[in-house]
């Protein structure tokens, strides 16, 4: 089931500016996710989508295939649905029924694997939508807003995402805060192994029917997704059936120059 990857791409971040054009091992941040990203063997083509002639260029100059899109859009889920009309639209081929992967363009540990697992997905006639998640190892992630978790029903479909713990352990005491916390102790050590088992983060990566893609890009904000701020959210209060794969991969977003800091070190160690 090859696949189209897109991975949207803006200059103007608020928290970290011209982030897609940083130096990391000596290449732009972005060059990092295509080239990850052409790895994967069930990817048939992959093209940066983006609003601003600097990341235009710097794709072109590493040889990748870019789209521009408008500066209106107000995430990368919009942004990948206006690269699908382009290329319907210039006759590129995309049929009913075919996967479009979105990968963020501020993943530069991204791994191929993932990307094809993502894909694999879409096998099952059920999903409208796949995704990614891992399990959680350390205990200090738990309570992290900026970590969202997912729980799954047995047949791997998402019910629900959230910045809370979810699911709730209500027998549980107190949980922990730390792995740190935990050293030294065998009660508490096998209280976090009883309790981040299940835990899962949920990894930003999605696969897409392209026409779900474009019913999805239409819909309007829903009630838990403004307040959760998570727009997978979305998906599931209007039907669509999300089904998650777990990995055994993760990855670092990058948000600030400290994430920056971070990946180069990850990827220093792996290289």
């Amino acid at each position: 089931m090859p696949a189209i990857v897109i991975i949207p791409s803006r200059y103007a971040s608020t928290r970290f500016p011209g982030k897609p054009l940083c130096p990391l091992l000596g290449k732009p941040m972005i060059q990092h996710v295509y080239e990850r990203v052409r790895e994967a063997k069930l990817v048939k083509d992959a093209f940066v989508a983006t609003d601003d002639r600097r990341i235009r260029d710097a794709v072109e100059g590493f040889g990748g295939k870019v789209l521009m899109t408008s500066e209106e859009h107000q995430s990368g889920t919009d942004r990948i649905a206006e690269a699908v009309v382009k290329l319907a639209d210039a006759g590129y081929g995309i049929q009913e029924g075919d996967t479009v992967v979105n990968v963020q363009g501020d993943e530069p540990m991204i791994m191929p694997e993932m990307v094809d697992g993502v894909i694999r997905l879409m096998e099952d006639k059920k999903a409208s939508i796949g995704t990614l998640a891992r399990r959680i190892e350390d205990a200090a992630e738990i309570a992290d807003p900026d970590v969202v978790k997912v729980v799954f029903n047995a047949e791997g479909f998402a019910l629900y995402f959230s910045r809370a713990p979810i699911p709730y352990h209500r027998d549980s005491n107190k949980l922990p805060a730390t792995n740190n916390e935990l050293k030294g102790n065998n009660s508490e050590n096998s209280l976090l192994n009883k309790v981040t088992r299940d835990y899962f983060k949920h990894i930003g990566i999605y696969a897409y029917r392209k026409e779900v893609l474009l019913k999805f890009s239409q819909l309007p904000p829903t009630k838990l997704e403004r307040t959760e701020k998570l727009e997978q959210l979305r998906a599931l209060e209007n039907g669509f059936a999300i089904k998650v794969s777990k990995t055994v991969f993760d990855t670092i977003g990058v948000d600030t120059p400290l994430d920056l800091e971070r990946v180069e070190k990850c990827l220093s160690l792996s290289s």
